[in-house]
């Protein structure tokens, strides 16, 4: 009767979490030599999901690999440099020209299973635009409520870094720096310090306010039952979700990889649009 309650319960969670968003009526085939996926995209990220179905209609991801593999983490591909890399070649940096600006929505969470966008690191990506090309998909485990009190605090150090590094940017932090330039240049140490300390609190002013990132009670409960990547949450556009074939994520994170996490032996893909 237990195991019963159990997968009743967790059959429930699926329902609620596919139901708080909307599935587009296209469904993909993803083929791998591990099995195949079924995968639907959302439209409540009509940007990703029109590039998505350009670039499968374009029969750009055939032959490519999946390039980067992490056990309870997840499956990563898109990268047109694969087609025809070699053993041991560096991967992930193979971009085709453009960017699509971020579609955060806060029901499209990480949970094992979803379709996401990578993209390039904050620092030299401050607004998260997602990498059109490449894509993982999400195996990830399930969490304790400490692991993700922990991911919030990450979470939040990540974005007052990241207000840092735009207030750095900003007119105001260059006029100063010119500033503490001339001065360091004349030796004027007091003035130098005084301004120093002026461009810390003008920081710390911008940065102030910005509001602590907390788990909702959707995240918790789907994070604690289902699993997941739960610190990726709000940083990297969901965009769609396997719908069937779900276990093909975990034969495939399970294979042998280098120290780039590349697989030893090529995982190669191809992509078709089974229904429009």
């Amino acid at each position: 009767m237990r195991n019963f309650i159990s997968t009743t319960l967790l059959l429930l969670l699926l329902t609620e979490s596919v139901s708080s968003q909307t599935l587009g009526k296209e469904t993909f085939l993803i083929e791998t030599p591990l099995g195949n996926m079924k995968v639907k995209l959302y439209e409540e990220t009509p940007l990703h999901k029109a590039n998505f179905i350009k670039l499968v209609k374009s029969h750009y991801f055939d032959s490519l690999l999946f390039h980067r593999v992490i056990h309870n983490f997840m499956i990563q591909g898109g990268d047109h440099l694969s087609k025809t890399a070699k053993p041991g070649d560096s991967l992930g940096h193979g971009e085709i020209g453009y960017t699509i600006p971020a579609e955060f929505n806060s029901n499209l969470i990480h949970q094992k299973g979803r379709l996401c966008a990578a993209r390039e690191s904050d620092d030299i990506n401050p607004n998260q635009e997602s990498s059109p090309s490449q894509f993982y998909l999400v195996m990830g485990k399930v969490r304790t409520l400490e692991d993700l009190k922990k991911y919030e605090n990450r979470i939040n150090t990540n974005k007052q870094q990241s207000c840092k590094r735009a207030f750095e940017q900003s007119d105001k932090a260059k006029t100063i720096d010119s500033e503490i330039k001339r001065h360091k240049l004349y030796g004027n140490m007091d003035s130098l310090k005084a301004i120093e300390s002026l461009k810390q609190q003008l920081s710390d002013k911008a940065c102030a306010n910005l509001r602590n990132y907390t788990f909702n009670q959707h995240q918790i409960t789907t994070y604690t039952t289902i699993g997941g990547t739960p610190h990726l949450d709000g940083s990297y556009t969901v965009f769609g979700e396997v719908i069937e074939g779900i276990e093909v994520i975990d034969l495939i994170a399970a294979v042998e990889t280098d120290k780039r996490d590349r697989p030893i032996k090529d995982i190669r893909m191809k992509i078709k649009l089974l229904e429009e």
